[in-house]
């Protein structure tokens, strides 16, 4: 079989990990994918280790994973230290994305975090980790109401009930609505299927994503290396439908910035990082007030937003307007949610523009326009970090000046390129002429 073509010139690259710090504009910046609850002590020691050893920031990305900044050669090491000593229990092989609340939510078909804990460790008696493209990821959707949609994965599997039966939808190469879907199998297949499905991106290439494959082979080489383990009697969709599965799953969509009732009988409410980065020093100061209040502990979530766990539902409350007040996302129809901003010049060293400065401005300018349907990505560069898929309009940096796409992602064609001092303006128009449509 031969390989896929080498990336694009604008081709994302490697993953900054704990050990492989990535450098950017500030200086080196990791990466750290926790996997289930961290400690409140654990979580304030690595804002602690954010502001001694890095400038302070900390990032949520859209995939859940905790990003520090500002690290140097002499620092990151120290940080890595600091880290490993807290024993927070971190994914280092590829990314396996659960359910915020996978394990803890009574909705939950399945607990997506035992099928992700027990494919790690067949993914460790392999060496397919090392053949894959860095970024190639997995998506593990318990069937809960706080569900992966939005998340694009590799490969998908989805905890369904068809007749009364708990089985898993398979699909691969992107969201709930975009991917591709193959079928339906037992749960008990789960690890087995993952495996060959990768094997089988593994196979065109060290560059290759599901997406390429399909390109370049359509949906034959998926199906047939699990053929074995399809259901007949479950006949597959083309495509997810979220509105389809909601009915099928009895739950309503909901999202990280919410109240939840775990399975224990406690509360956990999320709050959102605005554009998915915070002080450390305000993170230490929400951990203060989660303790106070009786949570045990946090879990980070898909959207770039962490749920404090073990509230009752009066402390929820008193946590959330403490939150609120240290300048956090507390409501899901928050303005800022809808503006997809990377961290942008100079920050990082690829951007042309002040990405990260340039979205709170939108937001005070459109802020009556912004909702699910009406979303910005302010991107520094073609690269799109922060967002993969299309946004209603992305703002994309080049050296031109500020490109405008229109229902796309910032590697597509734009519409208008326009100086920053102008980009306030264009984007008004925009969004007023969307919401006339």
């Amino acid at each position: 079989m031969t390989a896929l073509a080498a990336a694009t010139p604008f081709s994302r690259g490697a993953c900054p990990g704990l050990s492989t710090p990535m450098p950017t504009g500030d200086g080196l910046l990791v990466r750290l994918r926790p996997i289930g609850t961290v400690s409140l002590a654990a979580f304030k020691g690595l804002c602690t280790a954010a502001r001694r050893h890095g400038n302070g920031v900390v990032e949520i990305t859209a995939r859940g994973s905790i990003q520090v900044r500002g690290l140097s050669a002499v620092s990151a090491p120290r940080f890595t230290d600091v880290i490993a000593s807290l024993g927070i229990a971190a994914e280092d092989s590829v990314p396996i994305v659960c359910n915020a609340l996978a394990g803890l939510d009574p909705d939950g078909l399945i607990d997506a975090n035992a099928l992700a804990a027990e494919l790690r460790r067949a993914l460790g008696r392999t060496s397919l980790p090392d053949t894959l493209a860095p970024k190639v990821s997995v998506a593990m959707d318990s069937g809960s109401a706080l569900a992966l949609d939005t998340l694009s994965a590799d490969v998908r599997l989805c905890a369904e009930l068809i007749d009364g039966t708990l089985v898993l939808r398979v699909s691969v190469g992107g969201d709930a609505a975009t991917a591709t879907a193959l079928g339906r199998i037992m749960p008990s297949d789960s690890t087995k299927t993952v495996l060959r499905l990768l094997q089988v991106i593994a196979q065109h290439g060290r560059n290759a994503r599901a997406r390429d494959v399909l390109v370049a082979e359509e949906i034959e080489p998926f199906t047939d290396s699990i053929s074995e383990f399809l259901l007949t009697s479950a006949r597959p969709r083309e495509s997810g439908d979220p509105e389809l599965d909601s009915r099928l799953r009895g739950n309503e969509r909901k999202t990280a910035i919410d109240l939840f009732s775990l399975g224990d009988g406690s509360y956990a409410h999320g709050i959102g990082l605005a554009f998915g980065h915070a002080d450390a020093m305000a993170l230490e100061k929400l951990v203060d007030a989660a303790e106070a209040k009786g949570a045990q502990g946090v879990r980070i979530a898909p959207g770039r937003a962490l749920i404090a766990i073990g509230l009752t539902r009066e402390s929820a409350i008193i946590f959330t307007a403490a939150a609120e007040r240290l300048g956090f996302v507390t409501h899901a129809d928050d303005p800022r949610r809808h503006i997809i901003a990377c961290a942008g010049a100079p920050i990082c060293a690829s951007a042309h523009i002040a990405a990260r400065a340039i979205a709170p401005r939108l937001v005070e300018i459109v802020a009556p326009y912004l909702d699910d349907s009406f979303r910005i990505h302010v991107s520094g560069c073609a690269k799109g970090c922060a967002h993969a898929a299309p946004a209603a309009l992305t703002v994309v940096g080049t050296p031109e000046g500020c490109a405008l796409v229109a229902n796309g992602s910032a590697r597509d064609e734009p519409f208008a390129v326009v100086a920053p001092d102008q980009l306030p303006a264009a984007i008004l128009k925009s969004a007023r002429g969307a919401r006339r449509v």
